[in-house]
């Protein structure tokens, strides 16, 4: 059985950082590409960055340059460092499975954590 556990999330003035984690259960983690997603009130779910199982990193526009996305095979965890937040940057922000088929086409798998609530705000 799959489980994402996200945690790290808060409130957070602009300009400042936060460091997201995902735990993650099951033999998949090590061999599979990871992402993280968010969903902010009213939008659709976005993805933010991917990793691929043995670390290479894309990153969406918006975030480009400011987020960085990190694996630890042996603790089955993701990461997702984020400085310079934006008060756009708020959000709840889930990490999940994904097949990385190619820049424009990221596919999730049909199963999500309960995501970490991030705050940009002064």
């Amino acid at each position: 059985q799959v489980q994402l556990v996200e945690s790290g999330g808060g409130l957070v003035q602009p300009g400042g950082s936060l460091r997201l984690s995902c735990a993650a259960s099951g033999s998949f983690f090590g061999i599979s590409a990871m992402a993280w997603y968010r969903q902010a009130p009213g939008k659709r779910r976005e993805l933010v960055a991917v990793i691929s199982s043995h670390g290479s990193p894309d990153y969406s526009d918006s975030v480009k340059g400011r987020f960085t996305i990190s694996r630890d095979n042996a603790k089955n965890t993701l990461y997702l460092q984020m400085n310079s937040l934006k008060p756009e940057d708020t959000a709840v922000y889930y990490c999940n499975r994904v097949n990385w088929y190619s820049d424009d086409d990221v596919r999730p798998y049909d199963y999500w954590g309960q995501g970490a609530q991030v705050t940009v705000s002064s």
